[in-house]
């Protein structure tokens, strides 16, 4: 499973945010972005179960994270 995560980072902390998410397991990218969220972090899981894992336990109680949107993608 496949999800992509935009995260609304505090102003001055995107740099150190994305450094957090890297070393995460199961994120297989993260970068900086331009426009209404200023991360991005691409997962890669087993399961549902685990990405919310991911979101909630991990990826949120990063210093400087405001705010998540994860989009599951899908392949038709």
């Amino acid at each position: 499973m496949k999800a992509y995560v935009m995260i609304k980072v505090r102003a001055g902390d995107v740099k150190d945010v994305v450094a957090s998410l890297r070393k995460i397991e199961d994120i297989v990218e993260a970068h900086m972005t331009f426009g209404p969220y200023d991360a991005v972090a691409v997962v890669e899981t087993a399961d549902l179960a685990r990405l919310g894992k991911i979101t909630a336990v991990e990826i949120q109680p990063i210093p400087g994270v405001e705010q998540t949107l994860t989009c599951l993608a899908v392949d038709v």
